[in-house]
């Protein structure tokens, strides 16, 4: 019903389940779909549950509708909303509204239909190939099943991936990371050392991330970004990877590559456009739109993000003396014509 219901397939699939009555096969499991659209289902399903339950709950952006299968009425929009106050979601709740369905029974129908197709050869709604993309889904859920890849650390996988994560084939995570809720990692993606990766992070395919990388929740590292040690991405910061995007037209082949250097900050909800290096340690305002390239140590503000002063390795901003500046950490820099340099002690 998923699929149908989508019309595509998931690009990730990820199951668990508990083995109570035999050792082979799982009496209670659930299964998580992720769709190249951005939906995201669980499959809940137990036969050691004490009642019966045909239940199907879609959340949409207006509406919620539940199908319930052993009820009356069987169909039920609910037209909730949820309103912020003060930075925190709450619930409205609607009347529900009953919707009528046919009481016709299903068995009847589903022949009807069969013999309706042999009469007139029309394509049945459910031919070969929906019965394929249904047993594709189903045996990548068992494959799941079986890998039962470990939730906590252990010598053999010293990382930790929440379970509702998805990590593809041709994936190097490095140890002591963390990935977090509903994330997934495409193939080729390499992770380096003591990374935190935040809720709903996609990265990849083929992207590079050094050691101690933080990225927070909702954002997508895409093919072309590379990502030095010890960057810090802000919740919803915005990666693209082509300049003039268009669902019509193919651009894979136009990607431009973004690079971000070690111990930069990119402030929530800003922007980087593709093809620009931001450089070491630089500092990226909430909200600023990236359209050049960032000098090292530079704090740049605003739509187009612009230089409006610099700021130390350890984050907090410098105060010049002259064409020099002492960090409260200690730390001391030098202003030249090519830009702010720390200066070495000998």
């Amino acid at each position: 019903m998923i699929l149908g219901l989508l019309g595509e397939m998931p690009e990730a699939v990820w199951a668990q389940g508990g083995n109570y009555l035999h050792p082979q096969i799982a009496d209670v499991t659930v299964s998580l779909l992720a769709f190249p659209s951005g939906v995201k289902a669980h499959i809940f399903v137990s036969w050691l549950h004490p009642f019966k339950e045909q239940k199907l709950v879609v959340v949409g952006d207006r509406q919620m509708a539940v199908f319930n299968d052993t009820a009356t009425p069987k169909l039920v929009l609910y037209p909730h909303t949820i309103a912020w106050k003060q930075q925190v979601p709450v619930a409205q709740r609607a009347e529900a509204q009953p919707v009528a369905v046919d009481d016709a029974e299903p068995l009847r129908l589903e022949c009807e239909h069969f013999l309706t197709c042999v009469r007139t050869r029309q394509q049945p709604r459910t031919d070969g190939e929906e019965g394929l993309r249904v047993l594709t889904v189903l045996q990548q859920c068992q494959a799941t099943l079986e890998q039962r890849p470990p939730a906590l650390p252990s010598p053999a996988a010293a990382y930790f991936v929440h379970p509702s994560a998805f990590i593809d084939e041709d994936v190097v995570i490095g140890e002591g990371t963390k990935i977090w809720h509903v994330s997934h990692i495409l193939r080729g993606s390499r992770l380096g050392r003591e990374c935190n990766i935040g809720q709903n992070v996609v990265i990849g395919p083929n992207v590079t991330i050094g050691n101690r990388v933080k990225i927070q929740n909702n954002v997508s590292v895409y093919e072309g970004v590379t990502l030095e040690d010890e960057v810090f991405c802000g919740p919803s910061m915005v990666f693209t990877n082509v300049l003039n995007p268009r669902s019509a037209v193919p651009r894979r082949h136009q990607l431009r590559p973004t690079l971000v250097k070690r111990g930069a900050s990119l402030g929530a909800n800003c922007t980087v456009v593709c093809g620009v290096t931001i450089g070491e340690y630089a500092f990226v305002a909430a909200g600023a739109v990236v359209t050049r390239d960032v000098p090292p140590y530079a704090l740049v503000v605003g739509a187009p993000a612009r230089v409006r002063g610099w700021v130390c390795a350890c984050g907090e901003k410098l105060h010049w003396s002259g064409e020099q500046a002492t960090c409260g950490c200690g730390r001391r820099y030098v202003k030249t014509a090519s830009g702010v340099h720390p200066l070495r002690e000998e």
